[in-house]
């Protein structure tokens, strides 16, 4: 060894205590084998092994012979680095293997519902009715969880206003199907949920009842009364447990509605919407809101619809205003005549001076309507068009800015652009619909609509300026037109979530602990208020009555088919008088038979179809019936109407009688218990035929006296959902 190293060892004696009491000249073998100092040496790293053998031996060179067979023994605490490094590898690999396994991501779901409701999730098939601001939410929550199948029907593509709540669209969006996108976003939510989306109607054909048998729960998040009212009567007549749900502003509520057990949509009355006399919108207008009603229902309807809506006015005559209807009518076919020009340059000009200078000036030449009025002002196009010439060039600005009340000329400007985009439309829609079969295509208002909705604010505003009334915003307009209360997203969602907990209730089939929730945040004490479900109304029109369903081949079977074959004999009726119609009006009558030998399709009737039929006898009233029609074509020649077997006896129920009112003079806390009212007749006074106490008019039923009732009320009451029939509330004077 180069004596270049004979440093080395003294440092290494002076770590080993029992070394420096050893005389040098003694053989350094011994020392290895009582001496445990060494294996610090060797718990070293590996590299260093070879030089602790070299410099253990070095102190004497001369008997490094004898000291070959000492790394031998030196060797021996080699098991040693093995134990020192504590052998943890292999277990350790164990445990993050076992922590790499991901855990169930339901699995805290399924300890918090149990076994038998997780179970029951993962295998329902659910409808969810809407994709709007609720339905957005709400199908959210049902991927979340992880409902089995979930369908998903819109009708409706999404619009720029629908972003700021419907929060599964984005800007790329719009246009698109609101199904169809919704379903895709959520998706990625939970890829084992299967949505299915159908960009489609509803009350479509090929949503039957069939179709709706097929789910074991539907969940409505409409804002449309109709479409409301079809999947509660559907779901009645599949028996499928529907949760309806719906907001206005900060308001919500729930209801769980099953056939037998509880209310349904239809069993409280829902307010109706107001009606506008004619002469007032169409004459003596004195607040906005006639003259948005004006240019939406009469002129819009008039020039590219097919007529004024008929349901918005009160076309009621009477002495007083009999002459004014007439001149009206006139008036009406005067601008159908003018529509004919449509499409020409000419054409916005013949429009204005109708409706704003020649129809004023008719109304002005009436005195005695002015003489506790403020007169009109007639306007005209020519004059107008002179000072509207900025307008006219920045109509793109004005429309921009649509919270602001806009000047008389900037009105004309929109109402000149907006008529000109609508007229292209229109002729545009029936240049395709030239080959094509059908009704004329026609153009209505939607508040989305953006052409729509910039000709009705420009006509009301300018109809507004010609009777002294202040002008309204085209976002005003839109919210009063489109019958709009603005919509919340976290009631929204505040909604959805309760939806989904009533859902576990009705899955389980606990429905006495479902309860109808609303959402109330002007109460003091909670925000959610809950009652307990109500029952089925026995004289509801809709769930009081008895479901049945026939198989029916439509190529054979005739009116008399049904009356005589299923009507009379499958359902018992026998020698009663009853009357059977659908939804677009009678079809038999005991004193009208000339229908009896027409096949059902010659008279309207279709596959998948209601008709119902109505007990005329006043002793053991059948409540109604109504009849699903099955279309088949596999029954027998002689009979082409067949009850279908799987569903239960006709059992028909009987109407509940009526209790009798105490007599007159019976009195209670000083009023007499018969409301002010007649006392009803000794019954031997009354007919027996209802047809007579109808012809009579002594009867008036309770949709008719809510209907008049309502007619008189001081208040513009229109219903809270935001669709074509309301949520405004205004003074009427």
């Amino acid at each position: 060894m180069d004596s270049s190293t004979t440093p080395v060892p003294p440092p290494a004696v002076e770590e080993k205590p029992a070394t420096t009491d050893t005389p040098p000249t003694q053989p350094p073998a011994p020392t290895p084998k009582t001496d445990p100092v060494p294996s610090p040496a060797v718990t070293d790293p590996p590299t260093a092994a070879t030089p602790v053998e070299e410099v253990t031996p070095a102190p004497v060179p001369a008997p490094l012979p004898a000291s070959v067979p000492a790394p031998a023994p030196a060797a021996a605490p080699a098991p040693a680095p093995a134990t020192s490094q504590k052998p943890t590898p292999a277990p350790a690999q164990t445990v993050l293997q076992q922590r790499a396994v991901p855990e169930p991501r339901d699995k805290d779901y399924q300890q918090s519902l149990g076994p038998a409701l997780f179970h029951t999730i993962k295998q329902a098939r659910v409808l969810m009715v809407g994709a709007g601001g609720i339905g957005c939410e709400l199908l959210k929550n049902l991927v979340l969880n992880g409902f089995g199948e979930i369908h998903v029907v819109d009708l409706d593509t999404i619009d720029l206003s629908n972003l700021n709540r419907q929060f599964l669209f984005r800007h790329e969006h719009i246009k698109k199907s609101k199904a169809m996108v919704a379903a895709e976003v959520a998706q990625k939510f939970n890829p084992r949920v299967k949505i299915v989306p159908h960009h489609a109607n509803i009350k479509d054909a090929e949503f039957n009842l069939r179709w709706f048998r097929g789910f074991t729960l539907v969940l409505n998040a409409l804002d449309n009364f109709e479409a409301r009212r079809h999947v509660n009567r559907m779901c009645l007549a599949a028996n499928v447990p529907l949760i309806e749900s719906g907001t206005t502003g900060f308001k919500g509520q729930v209801q769980v509605i099953k056939k037998g057990v509880t209310a349904c949509y239809d069993c409280t009355a829902k307010p109706v919407a107001k009606s506008f006399p004619v002469c007032t919108i169409r004459s003596t207008p004195s607040q906005p809101i006639h003259c948005i009603v004006w240019g939406k229902s009469y002129l819009l309807s008039e020039i590219f619809g097919q007529s004024e809506d008929e349901s918005t006015y009160d076309h009621s005559a009477d002495a007083d205003n009999k002459e004014e209807i007439e001149e009206l009518k006139k008036e009406a076919e005067a601008l159908r005549l003018i529509r004919e020009s449509l499409g020409t340059e000419a054409f916005p000009e013949l429009l204005f001076n109708k409706v704003f200078n020649a129809d004023i000036v008719r109304l002005l030449s009436m005195e005695d309507m002015w003489k506790s009025r403020r007169k009109p002002e007639p306007l005209d196009y020519a004059t107008l068009m002179g000072k509207a010439a900025e307008a006219l060039a920045s109509k793109e600005e004005i429309l921009r800015d649509d919270q602001r009340v806009w000047s008389l000329e900037e009105n004309l400007a929109v109402f000149n652009d907006s008529l000109d985009r609508l007229s292209k439309r229109l002729l545009e829609l029936k240049a395709a619909h030239q080959n094509a079969s059908g009704p004329e295509p026609v153009i209505t208002f939607d508040k989305d609509d953006e052409d729509t909705l910039d000709f009705v604010a420009a006509a009301a505003n300018i109809r507004s300026s010609i009777f002294g009334i202040d002008g309204k915003s085209r976002f005003d307009i839109k919210e009063m037109a489109g019958n709009i209360i603005p919509a919340i997203a976290t009631t929204n969602a505040i909604v959805a979530g309760l939806c989904v907990l009533q859902s576990f209730k009705v899955l389980k089939g606990d429905y006495n602990h479902t309860k109808e929730l609303f959402l109330a945040p002007s109460n003091d004490r909670r925000l959610i208020e809950g009652t307990s479900f109500q029952p089925p109304n026995p004289l509801c029109p809709v769930c009081s009555v008895f479901q049945v369903s026939a198989f029916v081949d439509f190529m054979k079977a005739t009116l008399k088919d049904l009356v005589e074959d299923f009507v009379k004999v499958e359902l018992g009726y026998g020698d009663k008088e009853f009357a059977v119609s659908n939804e677009i009006g009678p079809l038999f009558d005991p004193e009208e038979t000339e229908n009896l030998p027409k096949k059902l399709s010659d008279l309207g009737v279709k596959a998948d179809s209601f008709l119902t039929v109505t007990d005329e006898d006043d002793d053991d009233t059948f409540v109604n019936v109504v009849i699903n029609l099955e279309e088949s074509t596999n029954l027998a020649q002689d009979k082409p109407v067949k009850g279908l077997t799987i569903d239960q006896d006709p059992k028909i129920p009987r109407k509940p009688k009526t209790a009798a009112p105490a007599p007159e003079t019976s009195v209670v806390n000083g009023s007499s218990n018969t409301n002010g009212k007649r006392p009803l007749e000794d019954k031997s006074e009354v007919s027996s035929s209802k047809r007579a106490r109808s012809d009579d008019g002594g009867d008036v039923p309770e949709a008719k006296k809510a209907k008049i009732s309502a007619a008189t009320d001081d208040i513009i009451l229109i219903e809270d959902d935001p669709s074509e029939d309301a949520t405004i509330l205004l003074d009427d004077d």
